[in-house]
C-alpha cells in the first residue's frame, strides 16, 4: 500500500512562508485528487488545499491567496508553498488524497510564532 511521508515543517515567525513536500512511496493518482490537511491542537482535522487530476485547484477560504498547492506525477510529490503565515495556521499538516483513502503519515509540524 502507497506510504506518505510529509515533510518541511518548522519554526516560522509570523508572516513568513514554508515549503511542505509530500512523498509518496507508489502512484498517488485518486480521481478525487490529492490534498493537505491540517489538524490543530484541540481541533477537528481539515482539508486546506487540494489538487484534482486535471491540475485544478482547491482551497479553504482560510488560506486562500496565501498558499498554493502543486503536484509532480512523476516524481509522487505533492507540495505546498505557504506564504503569509498566520498564528492560525499552527498545526500538524498531512497529505492524502482528495477522500482521505490512504493510511495517514506522521505528518510534519508548522508552528507560526514571534
Amino acid at each position: 500500500q502507497v506510504q506518505l511521508v510529509e515533510s518541511g515543517g518548522g519554526l516560522v515567525q509570523p508572516g513568513g512562508s514554508l515549503r511542505l513536500s509530500c512523498a509518496a512511496s507508489g502512484s498517488i493518482f485518486s480521481p478525487n485528487g490529492m490534498a493537505w490537511y491540517r489538524q490543530a491542537p484541540g481541533k477537528q482535522r481539515e482539508s486546506v488545499a487540494r489538487i484534482m487530476p486535471g491540475g485544478g485547484t482547491l482551497y479553504a477560504d482560510s488560506v486562500k491567496g496565501r498558499f498554493t498547492i502543486s503536484r509532480d506525477n512523476a516524481k509522487n510529490t505533492v507540495d505546498l508553498q505557504m506564504n503569509s503565515l498566520k498564528p492560525d495556521d499552527t498545526a500538524v499538516y498531512y497529505c492524502n488524497t482528495g477522500q482521505a483513502l490512504l493510511p495517514w503519515g506522521q505528518g510534519t509540524q508548522v508552528t507560526v510564532s514571534s
